[in-house]
């Protein structure tokens, strides 16, 4: 599972960059409107409420565009009962397997767009379930050890529940079963720095391709990150440190 937060930290590097021009507050409002809508307004009572509200805290979005989302949410406002969540599932460049988490008001216009990128940079959207069996659906965040040890961080995760971890240069990554994820996550948070929190779909092994191949399924995965309908983009691509630097110099 290691080096899930690779491409994760690239990822909110951008989201910084991209809430200064408000399309990660849009993308943050509909996730916001979906869970308000499927488990209501309180947070205690909608743990993937709380989960949004502190992605949209960290992007540093108005406090009035999370509370008109959350009344879109639970229909005090027109808006969110023609939005729909979509997953997709595609192949980049070598076979590298990608699922999508889209958020749409019209599908045909979002599968028609995802499509496009895809044969842009030579690969092809798939089926329903052509990859996903090349996924688990996992709790994973990343805690920041700060002066602590991260192997005691790390147990405590394991004692709280957590199922795997792993120690890196960007902090403790940290796996969980999704029934477990609110729970190891409370524990950690009350003496931790959470950095990342969320559920997502983890690649049960990962493809090594050599560095072109590497660079341009990179920007494959941040074009369809691009999109206004896609909220995330997981892969199965194994993104080494010799990788990554030539990846950044090259979007630079």
């Amino acid at each position: 599972m290691s080096g899930h937060s690779k491409w994760a930290s690239i990822k909110r590097s951008k989201a910084a960059n991209d809430a200064k021009r408000g399309k990660i507050f849009t993308k943050i409002s509909h996730e916001i409107a979906i869970a308000a809508r499927e488990g209501g307004a309180d947070t205690d009572a909608n743990f993937r409420l709380r989960l949004i509200l502190d992605k949209a805290r960290a992007a540093n979005m108005p406090k009035d565009n999370i509370e008109r989302a959350i009344l879109r949410g639970t229909g005090q406002l027109e808006g969110s009962d023609a939005i729909e969540e979509c997953v997709y599932e595609g192949y980049g460049p070598q076979g590298l397997a990608i699922m999508l988490q889209a958020v749409t008001d019209n599908k045909k216009r979002t599968v028609a767009e995802i499509r496009h990128v895809f044969s842009r940079f030579g690969g092809n959207l798939g089926a329903d379930g052509c990859v996903a069996w090349m996924f688990d659906h996992k709790g994973y965040m990343v805690v920041s050890p700060g002066d602590e040890d991260p192997e005691e961080i790390a147990l405590m995760a394991i004692d709280a529940g957590a199922e795997d971890f792993e120690i890196g240069d960007d902090g403790i990554e940290i796996y969980t079963e999704v029934s477990d994820f609110k729970a190891v996550q409370e524990s950690l948070e009350s003496d931790y720095e959470v950095v990342d929190a969320s559920l997502s779909w983890i690649p049960k092994t990962k493809m090594s391709l050599d560095d072109s191949q590497s660079v341009k399924s990179m920007k494959l995965l941040e074009a369809l990150e691009e999109l206004d309908d896609v909220q995330m983009v997981y892969s199965n691509l194994d993104i080494t440190d010799a990788v990554l630097a030539r990846y950044e110099a090259e979007v630079a």
